[in-house]
This record gives C-alpha cells, structure tokens and sequence, in this order.
C-alpha cells in the first residue's frame, strides 16, 4: 500500500474475477455489483479463478492505486462460496493472507465463559 494511506477495512470479493479488468473496471465492480464506495479507506481485493494471483484496488487522496502479487508455486487462501458478494477482514488478517496462512481453516481457542472461581 502506498504510504500514508489509512485503511480501514479490507473487503475480499468473493467470486474470480476477469483478471483483464483494471482501474476502471474494478472500481465500477465494487460500486455497481458489490453496492460498496470505491473511494472509501478500504482495500477492495480480487482473486483470478487459479487463486495465483491478488488484484488490489483503493483509493489514495486523488487518484486510484491498483496492484497485483502473483504466486509463483502456491494459491492463496479464500473464502467459501456465500451469499453475500464479499468478506471483511482487518489489515492484520490480510496480511496473514499474503504471507499463506489459510484465516477459514485455523480456527482460534475457544472462548471460556466461567461463572465462578470455585
């Protein structure tokens, strides 16, 4: 991401995408088809139908930033087909995303609701 650029969340479109698509493609996608604001603090991220290659869209003070990471031996974790268009996840977790770790299959600790010490 570019420097200085506040994101705040990061959307993963669902579905492959025609990886053809650039800047103004990708920006009518998340406007028209995903109902989102493409000139929102988010990241708007894309995956090819061989799950090698991320497209990220956002927007940056005057201007839209595009770019690409393309695997050269792996695929990238993604969710499940759902009904809704995207998932929501923070910058953490895709950062996670981008180093390999799959966020649907790792499962964290189970949460322990205790009602008294004794």
């Amino acid at each position: 991401m570019h420097p200085g650029c506040d994101i705040e969340q990061v959307y993963l479109c669902r579905e492959a995408i025609d990886f053809r698509k650039s800047i103004n493609g990708l920006s009518v996608l998340v406007e028209q088809e995903l109902g989102l604001n493409p000139f929102g603090a988010a990241l708007y991220v894309f995956t090819n139908r061989q799950r090698n290659k991320l497209k990220v869209l956002y927007w940056n003070k005057n201007g839209f930033c595009l770019w690409l990471k393309r695997l050269e031996a792996e695929r990238f974790a993604w969710p499940k087909d759902d009904h809704a268009g995207t998932q929501l996840i923070g910058i953490k977790e895709f950062e996670w995303l981008l180093e390999g770790f799959d966020l649907w299959t790792n499962k964290p600790h189970k949460t322990l609701n205790y009602h008294s010490v004794s």
